[in-house]
């Protein structure tokens, strides 16, 4: 049994008041949301289709993925060096109290852990560790999840993955972005997955913001997303027939240069999903986790060359011997 829909989508939280504060975050990601609105709200952004999107806080949003990944934090200091140049302690998510769930240093993945009900959301908190050896492109991992192309191959419960509207001038949405920490947008826009109905669970469906952060100095990127939430259900399929709604609450996967001579990169992958139908989480969360490692298992290949080498094709991988963009 996998579901699929752990990959796609992040991050619509509605700040509960019983929740411990110390892992609470700062305010609700959409502005609208907010009782009382302290910061002006974001105007929509204009699709290629002519679609109008609301967009979220985005230093909301960064804050949340930095509190959770280190190497996210690593990522907007503009460091390199993966996992072996942080300082556990120096990071916003020091406080954070996460469960060990695997540690195997060989494997792909060499670190899982977990944090249970995380923000009273009733849904663990996963953190993945891992390293992958080849050229790195933010592109191309984004793909693995949103591209059908690629998401087939590895993840047999996937029906349906698109891309319904990428936003049309990033310029305006870099306008509202703090170039010096949170790095420069160069993908976003919102998509559509779905599952397959099999003899455990029915269909399950998500409605999702994604985009990518590039930090140019180091050839770092932060792939990121938001669930959207209720109110933007006018943007789901047209004709369509409804499923039940998964949600990911948080989503991040960093990707991090290490070691230019051997071309290799760390990736911390960041997840806390909601698979909707009030499925137990003691079932759900192995499914999750495994979904994941076929995830990375896919990238390992890819990378370093499998598939005929369709990672030449992407033009966002970076020079391992300047770490920067090669574009």
């Amino acid at each position: 049994m996998k579901l699929s829909t752990a990959h796609l989508s992040i991050l619509s939280i509605v700040i509960i008041a019983t929740y411990d504060e110390s892992y609470a975050f700062n305010s609700p990601l959409f502005v609208q949301d907010a009782p009382t609105s302290l910061k002006p709200v974001p105007s929509p952004a204009k699709t290629k289709t002519g679609i109008e999107i609301e967009l979220p806080d985005f230093d909301e949003l960064f804050g949340r993925i930095e509190k959770v990944s280190p190497l996210a934090h690593l990522a907007m200091q503009n460091r390199d060096g993966g996992f072996f140049a942080i300082d556990e302690e120096s990071t916003p998510s020091k406080d954070l109290k996460w469960k060990k769930v695997e540690a195997k240093s060989k494997n792909i993945i060499h670190k899982i852990e977990k944090i249970d009900n995380f923000q009273n959301l009733h849904a663990p908190l996963l953190r993945f560790r891992g390293s992958l050896k080849g050229p790195l492109s933010a592109n191309a991992f984004a793909d693995f999840i949103t591209n059908i192309h690629h998401r087939k191959r590895w993840d047999v419960q996937i029906d349906n993955v698109q891309e319904l509207y990428p936003v049309q001038d990033l310029n305006e949405i870099n306008e509202l972005i703090n170039h010096d920490k949170y790095g420069i947008c160069s993908k976003l826009g919102v998509g559509y997955c779905q599952t397959k109905k099999n003899f455990v669970i029915d269909s399950r469906e998500q409605l999702t913001m994604c985009g990518i952060q590039r930090f140019p100095a180091t050839g770092a990127a932060i792939i990121w997303g938001t669930e959207m939430e209720d109110r933007h259900n006018y943007l789901f399929p047209k004709n369509t027939e409804r499923h039940t709604r998964a949600r990911s609450h948080l989503f991040c996967a960093t990707l991090v240069p290490t070691d230019a001579e051997e071309d290799t990169f760390d990736v911390e992958y960041v997840l806390q999903l909601d698979s909707g139908g009030n499925l137990p989480t003691f079932l759900t969360t192995p499914v999750i986790i495994d979904a994941v490692k076929c995830t990375f298992k896919y990238a390992k290949e890819f990378y370093e060359g499998g598939f005929e080498g369709e990672i030449d094709s992407y033009d966002d991988i970076v020079d391992s011997n300047s770490n920067v963009l090669l574009q």
